[in-house]
């Protein structure tokens, strides 16, 4: 990153302050006025009395990084390799299912933005637009699929299918949503984004879950997936069926203590993602930048280790780096974007905190994302 270049960037998003928010609580708010009450309030909240959803945020002020300064750091990379990929930054949009409570344009907006930028999009199981549909909008562009079991694991297997096919390059399985967490915001509501509809891409358009019903009316389709979705057997041995199903990495997502890290090693799997779900399905757990270090110690370097939920800004996207994630996942941020302006409001978000991250990590004394890890950080 050269002086002019950061001086540029910095430039044009002070010209956009006045038109689109900049920090992640006027985002928000913003936000509030574009939803409807139930889509902001399935975004926003978190599960019982929000406490994990607090934590995942407030962790991070608890954290201070102790800079390094008279070091050369002219020439900034920002790139991580991960599987055998480059990605330009350690940035990915996590996937966030039924986004058109956010907007029309939903996924195909989003990974769109993603794109632009080079950032990985993760697309969700139970997404507004089908895999087919995102991979014709966005091409070749850097995309991994994330899994729900399905009770018809025939189901499962053909979803990975699905996306291997249209060059997906990874599969993150979540591992923390056997059932639905008590979202007291949503009861209040009374609202289900899947009960309306707005997660059905992917099972309308599966051949093998359209062969399971009697009838593939939209009610039926939507039944059928309520019957599929929550999966409270699920194991280890499902874990191991779906490696032998594909060749792409396969990362489990919602790993909080280190022993289950222990046993992803164990089982052969290429990546962990330290996540509580955005605070979303058990309250009252620890917190995931509370969890990362204590899983990148168990882990010791043998697969990458992943970051989600609690992150809001460049600050916390190098916080997590110097504790040892190998990259990051942006969630509520580029839906509140979706919201407010589409596919440029994801773009303006993404703009804003890759600027911000490249700022601090220059700021914090080194040049390259690999040195983050070397970062003193402490707990105050």
């Amino acid at each position: 990153m050269s002086t002019t270049t950061s001086k540029d960037a910095l430039l044009q998003n002070i010209s956009s302050v006045e038109s689109f928010p900049i920090s992640y609580k006027d985002l928000e708010q913003e936000a509030r006025k574009k939803m409807s009450v139930g889509g902001f309030g399935y975004v926003r909240s978190g599960a019982g009395d929000e406490e994990t959803l607090r934590k995942n945020t407030s962790s991070f002020s608890k954290l201070s990084n102790v800079p390094r300064v008279l070091r050369d750091v002219s020439n900034l990379d920002t790139s991580v390799q991960l599987f055998g990929q480059k990605y330009s930054y350690p940035i990915f949009l996590a996937p966030v299912g039924m986004l058109k409570l956010a907007h029309e344009q939903a996924d195909i907006a989003a990974a769109k933005a993603a794109a632009r930028h080079q950032v990985p999009f993760v697309q969700s199981t139970v997404s507004s637009y089908s895999i087919e549909d995102v991979a014709a909008a966005t091409g070749d562009s850097p995309k991994w699929f994330q899994l729900y079991w399905s009770n018809n694991e025939e189901v499962s297997f053909n979803m990975v299918k699905r996306a291997e096919q249209a060059g997906y390059e990874a599969i993150v399985l979540t591992v923390d949503t056997v059932m639905m967490g008590w979202r007291e915001e949503d009861l209040r509501n009374r609202f289900s984004p899947l009960k309306l509809g707005l997660g059905k891409a992917n099972y309308e358009t599966d051949p093998v879950f359209l062969s399971f019903l009697e009838n593939q009316d939209s009610e039926s389709i939507i039944q059928g997936i309520l019957e599929n979705i929550h999966h409270p057997t699920l194991s280890w041995k499902h874990v191991s069926a779906l490696k032998e199903k594909t060749s792409l990495p396969i990362l489990l997502k919602g790993l909080l203590h280190p022993e289950d890290a222990r046993l992803a090693v164990e089982n052969g799997i290429d990546g962990i993602i330290v996540s509580n779900h955005g605070g979303r399905q058990l309250d009252g757990v620890i917190s995931a930048i509370d969890a990362l270090p204590l899983i990148v110690e168990e882990v010791k370097g043998k697969i990458p280790v992943l970051l989600d939920s609690g992150i809001r800004r460049g600050s916390h996207v190098v916080k997590a780096l110097a504790l040892g994630a190998n990259a990051v996942f942006i969630g509520r941020p580029f839906v509140y974007g979706l919201a407010v302006d589409g596919q440029s409001g994801v773009e303006k978000v993404l703009e804003n905190i890759i600027e911000e991250t490249k700022v601090s990590i220059s700021l914090a004394g080194v040049s390259n994302v690999k040195e983050l890890s070397s970062l003193k950080t402490i707990s105050v």
